[in-house]
């Protein structure tokens, strides 16, 4: 069976305001797939549907066949993980401690870690490159070293779909690069499908295999990055003069940003 998330005449009001309306995509098996837009366009809301962390005013989201209105919350967690934009945590947890908090759809109340479960804990942890720190306690680590480990804890849910809010916010430059490489490795590598709500263009240009431009609350326009990153879509949405380019060194995409489109 071929794995598919696909959106259908989504709409969302907050108080009667609308923030999406009408939305409609379909994201592939194994995809990394960029949400793209400026502030206020409805693309944090529209991830928050994906795994009814928000319930729709109209129309539907639909994984793997399944509508996620009629699925219980631990089984929607058992096939849909989530990284979100904030990943403070003010307990002295261990690394360990912290991942090991994604098997908790796969266990019943007051029921413990299994072996297995912390098999798959330990995997994680060596998927992010953490295992030698699993004993640290979160609060002395770096903020990338951080956001692996909230990356490690989605994992450890053996997620299907991976939803990313924002991932490299407040991450040094490099540490943006380290994240979303470590991301698009294991998309490809364990068949991950992955959907990143970002402003960054040069990232999303450079990780995502499709692109969805939302404006004005609606799905502008969905494709590849040559496709959707044109100079008149950036100009429309984000008020830039800016191109998609390819990177010499890398030969990867990349948006070249000129400046204020006047």
């Amino acid at each position: 069976m071929v794995m598919t998330l696909e959106v259908r005449d989504l709409e969302f009001r907050y108080r009667e305001r609308p923030v999406l309306d009408g939305a409609s995509l379909e994201i592939g098996e194994g995809e990394v797939f960029g949400i793209l837009g400026p502030n206020g366009c409805g693309k944090t809301t529209l991830l928050k549907n994906l795994n009814r962390n928000l319930r729709p005013s109209a129309g539907s989201v639909i994984i793997d066949g399944q509508d996620v209105s009629e699925m219980a919350k631990k089984d929607i967690a058992q096939m849909v993980a989530a990284v979100p934009q904030a990943n403070e945590i003010r307990f002295a947890f261990t690394v360990r401690e912290i991942v090991a908090m994604g098997r908790m759809p796969f266990q019943r109340y007051f029921e413990g870690e299994s072996g297995f479960d912390m098999q798959i804990v330990d995997q994680a942890l060596k998927d992010v490159g953490l295992y030698d720190m699993r004993d640290f306690h979160i609060n002395e680590m770096s903020g990338g070293e951080r956001q692996r480990v909230i990356i490690a804890r989605a994992l450890a849910q053996t997620p299907k779909y991976l939803l990313m809010d924002e991932p490299t916010n407040h991450l040094d430059v490099n540490m943006q690069f380290e994240v979303l490489d470590l991301v698009h490795r294991l998309s490809r590598e364990k068949g991950l499908t992955v959907v990143i709500v970002s402003h960054d263009l040069p990232m999303a240009s450079r990780y995502c295999d499709r692109i969805a431009l939302i404006n004005e609350h609606k799905v502008m326009c969905c494709g590849t990055p040559e496709e959707v990153l044109t100079p008149e879509n950036m100009r429309a949405v984000f008020n830039v003069d800016a191109e998609l380019s390819v990177d010499s060194k890398t030969g990867k995409h990349t948006v070249l940003l000129h400046g204020v489109s006047y």
